[in-house]
C-alpha cells in the first residue's frame, strides 16, 4: 500500500506581543477617556468667561474653543485616540512578526543556505529570527525534507506540496499581521464623515441664530460657527492620522509578504534544480 506524505511540522508560535484581538475593548476605553477629556479638560470652567461653559471661551483659549464644537468633538477624539492606540498596537505586533534579524539580511542568508541545501543552517536562522517570516520558512523547509524521502510522489507533486505548505503557513500568519487594520481603514472614512456631521450641526445652529435676528443672538451664531469649524478641523486631522497609519503598516506587511514569496520560490526552485526524477 502506498504511504502518504506526512504533513509539514506546524509553524512555531510567535513569541512576544502578537496583538489585541478584541479591538472593540480599545474603542470603548478610548471613548471613555475621550469624553472625560472633553468634559473635564476642554470644558474646564477656567477656560470660559465668568467660568460659564455656556458662555464664550476666554480670548485665545484654544481648549475652550474646541469644547464649543459640541458633543461631536468627543466622537472625533474617540476616533483619534483609537487610531493612535491601534497604531502603537500594530507597531509592536508587526515588529514581533518581523523577527529579531533584519528582514533583508535574513532573506539573503536563508536563501543562500537553502540553495546550498544546508537546511541545518537554514533552520538555525529561523530559530534565531523567530516571528511570522521564520515560521513560514520553517514550515516550507520541513515539507521539503518530508517529500524528499517520499518515493510515492512525482517531482511535480513534491514541488506542489512544498508550495502548498508555504501558502498554508502564510495564511496562518496573515491574521496576526493584518489584525485591526480593517478598523483603522474604517476610521479613515469615519473621521471625515463625523467631521461633516459636526459641521452640519454647527451650521444649523448658525442659521438658527441668524433666523432669530438681532445682536442678542451673536453668541449663538458664533457658537454655531465654532462648532462647524472645530469639527471640520479635528475630523480632517483624524482621517489624516488614520490614513498615514494604515498606509504605513500596509507597506510593512507588503514587504513581509514579498520576502515570504521570495523565499518560498527559492525553496521550490531549489528542489526543482537539485532533483532530476520525473
Amino acid at each position: 500500500m502506498a504511504t502518504t506524505t506526512k504533513a509539514a511540522a506546524p509553524a512555531k508560535k510567535s513569541t512576544g506581543f502578537t496583538g489585541v484581538k478584541d479591538a472593540w475593548i480599545i474603542l470603548v476605553i478610548c471613548c471613555a477617556i475621550a469624553y472625560a477629556f472633553y468634559w473635564f479638560v476642554l470644558g474646564n470652567p477656567d477656560n470660559f468667561v465668568n467660568g460659564d461653559r455656556n458662555g464664550h471661551p476666554l480670548p485665545g483659549n484654544l481648549m475652550g474653543t474646541v469644547f464649543k464644537g459640541g458633543f461631536v468633538v468627543g466622537l472625533i477624539l474617540t476616533l483619534l485616540l483609537t487610531v493612535t492606540v491601534l497604531g502603537v498596537e500594530r507597531f509592536f505586533a508587526i515588529k514581533t512578526a518581523s523577527g529579531k534579524i533584519k528582514l533583508a539580511k535574513f532573506t539573503t542568508d536563508v536563501k543562500n543556505a537553502i540553495k546550498a541545501q544546508d537546511f541545518a543552517k537554514a533552520k538555525d536562522l529561523c530559530n534565531k529570527m523567530q516571528g511570522s517570516v521564520a515560521n513560514v520558512v520553517l514550515a516550507s523547509i520541513n515539507m521539503y525534507q518530508t517529500v524528499e524521502g517520499d518515493t510515492t510522489l512525482k517531482k511535480s507533486q513534491k514541488i506542489a506540496k512544498i508550495q502548498q505548505a508555504h501558502e498554508e503557513a502564510t495564511q496562518l500568519e496573515m491574521p496576526t499581521l493584518t489584525m485591526n487594520l480593517p478598523m483603522i481603514a474604517t476610521i479613515v472614512s469615519l473621521g471625515t464623515l463625523t467631521a461633516l456631521f459636526g459641521t452640519v450641526l454647527g451650521m444649523i445652529g448658525s442659521f438658527q441664530a441668524l433666523s432669530a435676528g438681532g445682536g442678542a443672538d451673536s453668541m449663538a451664531l458664533s457658537a454655531g460657527i465654532s462648532e462647524a469649524l472645530v469639527n471640520t478641523a479635528s475630523g480632517i486631522l483624524t482621517s489624516w492620522v488614520a490614513t498615514v497609519v494604515y498606509n504605513y503598516f500596509s507597506n510593512k506587511i507588503d514587504k513581509l509578504t514579498f520576502a515570504l514569496d521570495e523565499v518560498g520560490y527559492t525553496i521550490a526552485a531549489t528542489y526543482d534544480s537539485n532533483h532530476t526524477e520525473a
